[in-house]
């Protein structure tokens, strides 16, 4: 345990100081958003697998929560959207390598990715949960001989990790309900609305630890450091949003209900 500690702490570590190196690099350009505007397109990045936020439709359609967001605040620059599936594990990444312009992918701001990339938002609050199929575990003090599953990369395996649990990461929400379904993971890990709207939709019954607390935290739109410009034109549009009754309109549409 120890050395499997030691390692991830390393490589941890690793990754946070290429990313910073990525960063530090970028500070020294020119502020963004004027690039954006004469391309007249806006990439914006996200799993692809997080329904009902962003997943592919029948149509082979990237759709939900995040990229109507995403899609709604490029229009009120003046320009069109891109949206760029791409894993999660890699997707900061991504972004420091100028694969896409900003993350819209359901996000958590904290401050470890806040030393390498900014932050426009929250456009969301959510809490980490636990779930269990009906007749599995009940209490958080079972997971430790559990096996929890994760999405590869997000802030909950981090956090699944330092409790000392056995964890096994997937791709993304669908595959980790599948996982729950057919018992080979005890129990999962999510943001708690996007895993309740997800089984309400395919009817998967499960059940919620309750003896569990954790905080709320904010779900925001990760941009490149050095461009204060670009972030305050995403900030107003978002704000705009949420005092016309778009936003509203938006998360009515895909979750149900007001999420600020």
């Amino acid at each position: 345990m120890t050395l499997r500690r030691t390692f991830l702490k390393s490589s941890l570590a690793a990754g946070l100081a290429l990313a910073t190196s990525f960063a530090t690099a970028s500070i020294a350009l020119a502020d963004e958003i004027t690039a954006i505007k004469e391309n007249g397109v806006m990439r914006i990045a996200m799993s692809g697998a997080y329904p009902p936020f962003n997943f592919v439709n029948d149509a082979n359609e990237v759709v939900g929560f995040d990229p109507a967001i995403g899609a709604e605040i490029a229009k009120r620059m003046g320009v069109e959207v891109e949206i760029v599936t791409t894993a999660w594990d890699g997707i900061i990444g991504g972004l420091l390598a100028n694969k896409y312009d900003a993350i819209v992918g359901s996000m958590s701001i904290t401050e470890e990715r806040q030393e390498v990339v900014d932050f426009v938002g929250p456009y969301y609050n959510t809490k980490r949960a636990i779930f269990a199929k009906p007749g599995g575990l009940t209490s958080a003090a079972q997971l430790s001989d559990a096996k929890v599953g994760l999405t590869l990369g997000e802030t909950h395996e981090a956090w699944a990790r330092e409790q000392g649990y056995d964890v096994r990461t997937y791709k993304g929400l669908p595959e980790l309900l599948l996982e729950l379904e057919h018992g080979r993971v005890d129990v999962i890990v999510n943001d708690s609305i996007a895993a309740i709207l997800a089984m309400k939709e395919t009817g998967q019954e499960y059940v919620m630890i309750t003896d569990f607390e954790t905080e709320e935290f904010g779900a925001g739109i990760a941009i490149r450091k050095g461009n204060p410009e670009l972030a305050a034109a995403m900030q107003a549009a978002l704000d705009e949003m949420m005092a016309d009754g778009s936003y509203l309109e938006i998360a009515n549409k895909w979750v149900g209900g007001d999420i600020r």
